[in-house]
């Protein structure tokens, strides 16, 4: 006995610009409402928005207390966003994050752009602190291995106590001296006292005094 197989059941819909448009479907819906001239946001964008806040969200757990203290926040948030840091189980976090992105759907728009003003400023600061690090990194380097550093660095930072200096240049210098024929140099405890050095020093320039490293390179 043949078998007969149910005639499929077509979906209601219609063509725009060559594409089947299922009626019921989020482009339907999208669709209808730009024909009314409708402003409310579609479910796209509704969702856009979600994963954007909870994004935020998960941000604010790695914003330091300096910029989170100014910021004004719901308690239940706050209390969300400490209990988020505590977790250790990943699905547990999981859901925690959700919690707060949830949380962060509630806030105004004033709020928001407050806590994306705080996380931009971190940004800021961070990407600043780097840059700090690196002009240290080259001034250390550059005094280790350049005679003529060491009066360009007294030139710029003055204040800085020549004698030490000079010692633990000598001294990072000695300590770097490998062992043995191939071996890589070493970094003693010369070498980190003379970064923190050159890191105090620089960040005692005064304010009123011109920066003389402006770009990412430090010329010796």
């Amino acid at each position: 006995m043949p078998l007969h197989t149910m005639p499929r059941k077509l979906k209601k819909g219609y063509y725009v610009s060559g594409q089947f448009v299922a009626e019921g479907s989020e482009l339907d819906l999208e669709l209808k409402r730009e024909l009314k001239g409708s402003d409310e946001p579609s479910r796209t964008d509704l969702k856009r928005e979600s994963t954007e806040l909870q994004k935020i969200g998960e941000d604010l757990l790695t914003l330091r207390s300096q910029f989170m203290d100014h910021l004004v926040l719901p308690e239940k948030l706050r209390d969300a966003i400490v209990e988020a840091k505590r977790i250790t189980n990943f699905e547990g976090k999981r859901r925690q994050l959700q919690f707060i992105g949830k949380l962060m759907r509630q806030l105004d728009a004033a709020q928001l752009d407050n806590v994306r003003a705080a996380l931009a400023e971190q940004h800021s600061g961070s990407a600043s602190e780097t840059l700090a690090l690196h002009q240290a990194e080259q001034w250390r380097d550059g005094l280790i291995t350049d005679d003529a550093a060491f009066e360009k660095w007294l030139g710029h930072y003055p204040q800085t106590d020549g004698q030490q200096l000079r010692a633990l240049i000598r001294q990072t210098r000695k300590d770097a001296v490998p062992g043995k024929p191939g071996e890589a140099p070493r970094h003693g405890k010369a070498y980190r006292e003379l970064f923190q050095l050159v890191r105090v020093q620089m960040h005692r320039i005064p304010e009123n005094e011109p920066e003389p490293h402006a770009s990412n390179t430090t010329q010796f």
